[in-house]
């Protein structure tokens, strides 16, 4: 039988936020395409939130046409971002940036509000307490519900939050890292993404499970290198089956090991390999969501299967080279 959604609440956010989140960082969204078929696939398995950003080409054209097409804005809860570098990598955490991004963004996703919204980068010579002004008064204004950052380390949020219960405003309750199995050894992008996954980042990971800030995950399957399409048999042909993307950020030894153990254990409890890698990232005591990008409404149901996949603490351990 098939599993179903989990749901947490996560602050200022008045619906419940599914566990796995749809990723439209693909097509047909960055082409502003018709995905709507996609998006009522993924409505029909329980799935409630959506990510996107200002920098996801045409994804909020396409996620507000669908929007405006079924008229469920209040069954749903969307995340998108702001403040991404410019395309010549002049960086944009400004307030008129952010602002002005905010704007686009509603106008686009034909709505008034976003129920969480982030800081796509960050820019450690920005004081945070300007950042978190300024997200202070778009959630005064109803403009947006929960906030907090994509890719800021846990140092800038945790001094984030003291300014804001110092100043008696609303601080950080999301972050949105890379994490999962695959360890993110180079920066896949090239300019400030930030993991808290692999062993370097082990500190990073015990201030997450004590805060129990929402962990909104990206790349949790390694960008495809748990996804199935790749075998640790034929890892040294990985660079014909990964994008550029993932073999700078995931495509080393140490990864593909993880790789042969996840095979291993898959063939074990009957399950694939994409299961065991998504099992995984829930079974860490962190408040994790994953964000998933699939085309298949197959794949999304055997996602929201592997939350339901029970690992051992040994099990999870050894997966990741323990």
């Amino acid at each position: 039988m098939s599993g179903k959604m989990e749901y947490v609440k996560i602050p200022y956010v008045d619906k419940p936020v599914s566990k796995i989140l749809y990723g439209t960082a693909m097509m047909p969204f960055l082409m502003a395409g018709d995905g709507n078929a996609l998006l009522d696939d993924m409505v029909s398995l329980g799935v409630t939130t959506f990510d996107t950003a200002r920098n996801y080409g045409g994804s909020e054209i396409s996620i507000g046409r669908w929007i405006e097409a079924r008229g469920n804005r209040e069954d749903i809860v969307l995340l998108s971002k702001c403040g991404h570098p410019s395309v010549f990598g002049k960086k944009r955490v400004t307030e008129h940036d952010m602002k002005k991004d905010l704007r686009k963004s509603l106008g686009y996703l034909h709505t008034d509000h976003i129920d969480i919204y982030l800081l796509h980068r960050d820019d450690p010579e920005v004081p945070v307490g300007d950042v978190v002004e300024i997200f202070n008064s778009m959630h005064a204004d109803g403009s947006i519900g929960a906030f907090g950052g994509s890719n800021w380390t846990y140092q800038r949020i945790e001094e984030a939050n003291e300014y804001a219960y110092a100043h008696n405003l609303i601080p950080f309750t999301v972050s949105s890292p890379n994490f999962g199995l695959a360890d993110q050894v180079k920066d896949p992008w090239g300019g400030g993404c930030e993991t808290i996954s692999g062993p370097a980042h082990a500190a990073d990971r015990v201030w997450y499970k004590e805060n129990q800030m929402p962990v909104i995950a990206y790349s949790s399957l390694g960008r495809g290198l748990f996804s199935g399409k790749l075998k640790y048999a034929d890892r040294e042909n990985a660079a014909k089956v990964l994008d550029d993307v993932a073999m700078r950020g995931y495509g080393y030894p140490e990864n593909f090991e993880r790789l042969r153990r996840c095979e291993e254990l898959a063939e074990k409890k009957g399950a694939t390999v994409a299961q065991i890698a998504m099992s995984w990232i829930h079974r860490r005591g962190l408040n994790t969501f994953a964000v998933v990008s699939t085309s298949s409404k197959e794949r999304m149901q055997q996602n929201i299967d592997a939350l339901h996949i029970d690992l051992t603490q040994e099990e999870a351990d050894w997966l990741d080279l323990g």
